[in-house]
């Protein structure tokens, strides 16, 4: 297969094909790849063409986390066309064979779509077909008889009924999400749509295995911009006491709760009287480069601990914005602060015209005895 049909793709929003694009250009480039794009309005995935060795370089080294509008990474080791083919299992795997040295043995196959509504009413037949490639997968000694969490996935992308690209990704520097999509159920009671944000930040920016830890009952939160409640409801899900500020009304339900205290005033003015808050979200409707700051002199003044919350983006030039507000940030904490921290940045998928942040600052590393 020639090296103009290998490279990566990358799975994003409809519409955000243009930034997920300038982001991989710009992120390849510093590894030292120089590949081309590919991309078309609304499929929600690009194709960044390049050798297979570099495609497989930068599915190791280029952490999917740090990318801000990928929602999943896979290298790609070409098409395979399925259309009035009987054993399309067949046609997967003569695609896959000459490149096994690639990625040995897979523990974990995906059969995914791109997140496009005519994709979308393929997602019952990629459960389907799953099972029989599932086996003859393994009859061909293509993927481990039993999932291995540690091993490479093999991705099947149906782009459409009729074509699919194949490739795989390392279990490392993979999402927990097919397709990078976090599904959730929009709660009965809760005050707005916009609650889901904050409940996927939340699984996404905060590992498993540490929300024990660091998302507790009890814990001290603050929600700039609350009213009515969408954010703030998910904090009281979790047991946290939060002060609630904006002037606006909130929803009555989340005051009887007896764990919010609503505090009629600007959410750029506010500050609380002990340093003592946990966690502060906040998704106001405002300039990006001001939420930004106002979040970065909560860290530094040491108000609280973490921070999540949303920048809306520009029309145009989106990456470019956004690479300009997360590099103001980060100078601003290197400059002026004293510990190390941990910024990340997404577009989930419960986000549309902005993006979310998490900053923290990290635990000081033990000093040797």
């Amino acid at each position: 297969m020639s090296g103009s049909h290998t490279g990566i793709i990358l799975l994003c929003r409809a519409g955000f094909e243009g930034d997920c694009a300038a982001e991989i250009q710009d992120k390849t480039a510093q590894l030292g790849v120089f590949g081309y794009c590919q991309t078309q309005p609304d499929q929600a995935y690009v194709t960044y063409h390049c050798q297979l060795e570099e495609a497989d370089h930068i599915a190791r080294k280029l952490e999917l986390k740090e990318l801000v509008f990928a929602r999943e990474m896979l290298v790609t080791l070409g098409a395979v066309k399925l259309a009035g083919v009987d054993d399309r299992a067949s046609e997967v795997i003569a695609a896959l064979k000459p490149h096994q040295e690639s990625f040995g043995l897979a523990g974990e196959l995906r059969v995914t779509t791109p997140d496009t509504n005519e994709a979308n009413q393929l997602s019952k037949f990629c459960r389907k077909f799953s099972v029989p490639l599932r086996q003859a997968l393994r009859k061909n000694e293509l993927l481990s008889h039993k999932p291995l969490a540690k091993r490479p996935l093999l991705h099947v992308l149906f782009v459409n009924s009729a074509h699919a690209l194949v490739g795989y990704s390392y279990s490392y520097n993979q999402t927990a999400y097919h397709g990078g999509i976090v599904r959730l159920r929009m709660p009965k009671d809760a005050p707005s749509r916009s609650t889901l944000k904050l409940d996927e930040a939340f699984q996404v920016f905060v590992p498993e295995h540490e929300q024990e830890k660091r998302i507790q009952a009890g814990m001290k939160a603050v929600d700039l911009g609350a009213a009515p409640g969408g954010w703030t409801y998910q904090l009281v899900r979790r047991g946290m006491m939060v002060q609630a500020v904006d002037n606006g009304p909130m929803a009555e339900a989340l005051m009887e709760t007896g764990q919010v205290k609503h505090i009629q005033e600007d959410g750029f003015k506010f500050r609380p009287k002990r340093r003592n808050i946990n966690w502060l979200v906040c998704d106001m409707v405002e300039k990006p480069a001001r939420v930004g700051e106002l979040m970065t002199d909560w860290l530094l003044e040491g108000y609280c601990q973490e921070a999540i919350f949303n920048l809306k983006l520009p029309m145009r030039q989106r990456y470019a914005a956004v690479k300009e507000y997360l590099e103001q940030i980060q100078e601003q904490l290197q400059t002026l602060g004293t510990k190390p921290f941990e910024i990340q940045a997404k577009h989930l998928y419960h986000d549309r015209e902005e993006i979310t942040v998490h900053l923290r600052w990290l635990p000081r590393p033990a000093k040797a005895a």
